[in-house]
């Protein structure tokens, strides 16, 4: 596309209307703005929140299309509500991601001859392939864009990151970087390819052993990587952020080179006719674009970091456990805190207090994502991010949830707990026993191996399920190892995964239940997949990770069946024995209450 100057525009002028005369100056009647970046991760840096810019929407997942006389912002269930409180919708219609996807929505819109721009480096294969299909269907045509317009648009852009990478060491991570890249490697060989191409930041980062702090909430260097059949690598890297050190770390095996010099590279592949692996899920699509219009061979097939990755040694597994126990100290002095302070602070007032508590810990980084702390009607908002302008009182009979983790150096936490404000009604109480039911079912199962997440999502949704309730979001999510907080390739939904759950996968177990306006309910521990002895065959179960007793006080003990008392009473005995002697003897004391047999 001709590369034209921006449209000067009064500052007056709303994002919308900015991107819009971006849109004219440049021959395009509309354009598509995702939630994401080139790495196609949850997280996204400043420079990148498009989507946030123009809609006011900040949820993690969404995509907005701007026509002429229209505009749409999408995401998934879990930001219905945030959806309707952040974005004007005097000005964007709202919809469900699943039920009126973008595609659908455009094809419905778009007049004949519109020309509708995308950034292909925002957008994977498929989703071009959905939105081209509904632009045709329209008689409009999708039209990618070399330069994005909206970037153009956007006057005070922040800069990229720019924090230096960091050394990985052996003592957390389990294996040196070259096992990792020479298991990769074969996998290469085995599949026929000559190289495979990595965007996803965390999959480079477990690679090449090396953390970073490109984003607030995920130890990632923002970059791209293509590794070859004999186990070299090419790391695509703002060089100001490798320093000395870690250029020894990596060692003769890794060439790091300039992030733009990265269509140089793919180009270089394509020449010689290289088979390139790429992931379909990940790739941005002008990746793929380049690679097939300049002559590669495309084998399509996932990231080959992601199983290995979710799969942890025993080292990372052992990092876990120490990072849980620390954690677990610091929630049971915040939970203490809590029940003396809580009632009358406002949601972001706890949230900080929490925070502050886990700072005190050894080996404590930064959170590993942002804290939810909703009360009341606030916390049925499944991913509500508390903001001084939105914080709430806590306030006597309300529920109040906490979803919160952190990052250390040698583990990543990830905790959700429901806290009474006083004393709470028992409608509160009996969807409170009904969610803990569903936890209890899931963390007991016992499953052949080749079980999927998707197989195991029933057990937790059953107890809701029998009084006709549900939630709109997933039951279990991979963690990574002091990386992406939200790991793949394994998870616990009703979504179809094909992935089978192995020994060493670290998974969240969280059903819960919102009931819009009035409360949010979730209880989430971790769980790392064991090896089960004795079956006739080969069987899995999950070791529970997180050590913080479930409230009590919420519990209405006469719902559940003697099995599930049992395992809340030796739950809390396991609680009381590992943390106890990391506790001060005033929050000791506390915990062994919170902690007391049903």
């Amino acid at each position: 596309m001709m590369d034209v100057s921006p449209v000067s525009s009064p500052v007056s002028l709303l994002p919308l209307d900015l991107l819009r005369g971006e849109l004219r100056a440049r021959g395009l009647d509309g354009f598509v703005v995702p939630r994401a970046d080139e790495h196609q991760g949850e997280y996204v840096p400043a420079a990148a929140k498009r989507l946030a810019w123009l809609t006011g929407f900040t949820g993690s997942a969404g995509t907005a299309v701007v026509l002429p006389d229209c505009a749409a912002v999408f995401s998934d269930g879990r930001y219905t509500l945030q959806m309707r409180d952040e974005v004007d919708t005097a000005r964007f219609e709202t919809r469900h991601i699943t039920d009126d996807p973008p595609a659908a929505w455009l094809r419905a819109r778009a007049k004949p001859g519109q020309r509708i721009g995308y950034d292909p480096w925002l957008h994977v294969p498929e989703d071009v392939k959905r939105l081209d299909e509904a632009a045709r269907a329209a008689g409009a045509m999708l039209v990618a864009c070399e330069n994005n317009p909206l970037d153009a648009a956007w006057r005070d852009r922040p800069p990229p990151p720019g924090a230096p990478a960091e050394v990985y060491p052996v003592e957390f991570s389990g294996r040196v970087s070259l096992d990792k890249r020479r298991e990769v490697a074969a996998s290469l060989e085995r599949d026929g390819a000559d190289a495979a191409v990595l965007t996803l930041p965390d999959s480079i980062a477990w690679l090449l052993n090396i953390r970073g702090r490109d984003l607030p909430a995920t130890p990632v260097v923002l970059s791209f990587a293509v590794v070859h059949r004999d186990a070299r690598v090419e790391w695509f890297v703002d060089a100001a952020k490798v320093d000395g050190a870690v250029r020894a770390h990596l060692g003769d095996g890794v060439t790091v080179r300039p992030r733009d010099e990265f269509r140089i590279a793919l180009c270089a592949l394509a020449a010689v006719k290289a088979a390139v692996r790429v992931d379909g899920a990940s790739i941005p699509a002008a990746v793929v674009d380049l690679l097939k219009t300049a002559g590669a061979r495309i084998v399509p097939a996932p990231d080959p970091c992601l199983l290995p990755k979710a799969c942890k040694n025993a080292v990372e597994l052992d990092g876990f456990r120490r990072a849980h126990r620390r954690d677990a100290a610091a929630m049971a002095r915040f939970l203490a805190w809590y029940d003396a302070h809580a009632e009358g602070m406002n949601e972001k007032q706890v949230a900080n207090a929490l925070l502050d508590f886990r700072k005190e810990q050894d080996l404590f980084v930064c959170p590993s994502f942002p804290t939810i702390a909703g009360a009341g009607p606030n916390g049925a908002v499944v991913h509500y991010h508390v903001r001084a302008a939105t914080a709430r009182t806590l306030e006597a009979g309300q529920l109040f949830l906490l979803d919160s983790g952190a990052h250390y150096r040698d583990g990543t936490t990830d905790i959700t707990r429901t806290l009474p404000v006083g004393e709470v009604a028992e409608p509160l109480r009996h969807h409170f026993t009904r969610v803990l039911q569903g936890h209890i079912d899931l963390a007991c199962a016992v499953f052949p191996a080749g079980t999927t997440g998707t197989q195991l999502d029933s057990l937790a949704r059953r107890p809701l399920w029998a009084e006709g309730l549900d939630y709109d979001h997933g039951t279990g999510h991979g963690v990574g190892a002091f990386l992406s907080v939200h790991e793949g390739p394994q998870r616990i939904s009703k979504l179809p995964n094909a992935v089978a759950l192995k020994p060493g996968m670290v998974l969240s177990n969280e059903p819960g239940y919102y009931k819009a306006g009035a409360y949010g309910i979730r209880i989430e521990n971790l769980l790392a997949v064991r090896a089960e002895e004795g079956g006739e065959r080969p069987m899995l179960g999950f070791e529970i990770l997180t050590l913080v007793p479930i409230d009590r006080r919420l519990i209405v003990t006469e719902l559940l069946t003697l099995e599930q008392r049992e395992w809340i009473d030796a739950y809390h005995a396991r609680v009381a024995e590992v943390i106890s002697p990391l506790l001060d003897a005033e929050t000791a004391i506390w915990l062994a209450a919170a902690a007391a047999p049903l």
